[in-house]
């Protein structure tokens, strides 16, 4: 339920405001992790692969930043998180990634603790950087935003 009413949250309300027009239909690339009751906001990051890269940044998501995820959220960094991929090419985005929360406390300790769960999983900082240049290679940043979930 709580799912639902995120996908129509965002949906309904930011992107209208991205799209430059046409349709606005977007396919969801990688399932749900995780119970999302108990989730008051979310943290959404719009990421654009770059031209011809769409595949491969997919991908990456599925290789490597869900294994992060799935450390991150182990260790109770947050309650889910699905990433979204756009269908409609006129859309600043190609991939959004919605990570549901408890509460601003969790939020604020999300970023490190995606960090954290990326050292445990890869000690090596010479080859965690060659992984950070490489993601830098697939995609770029287009813009956040925190949501209230509305119940």
């Amino acid at each position: 339920m709580i799912r639902s009413r995120v996908v129509a949250l965002v949906m309904g309300v930011l992107l209208p405001g991205c799209a430059s027009g046409g349709s606005s239909q977007h396919t969801a690339a990688l399932p749900t992790t995780g119970d999302t009751s108990g989730a008051t906001i979310a943290q959404i990051y719009f990421w654009r692969a770059k031209p011809g890269k769409v595949e491969e940044y997919t991908r990456y998501i599925r290789e490597r930043a869900e294994p992060i995820d799935a450390e991150a959220r182990r260790s109770g960094a947050f309650i889910s998180v699905t990433t979204y991929q756009a269908s409609d090419t006129t859309v600043p985005w190609t991939h959004m990634r919605v990570f549901l929360l408890r509460d601003s406390t969790q939020l604020r300790a999300l970023g490190d603790a995606l960090t954290a769960a990326g050292v445990r999983l890869e000690p090596d900082s010479v080859k965690r950087r060659q992984q950070s240049d490489y993601s830098a290679s697939l995609r770029d940043r287009v813009g956040s935003t925190v949501v209230n979930l509305v119940r």
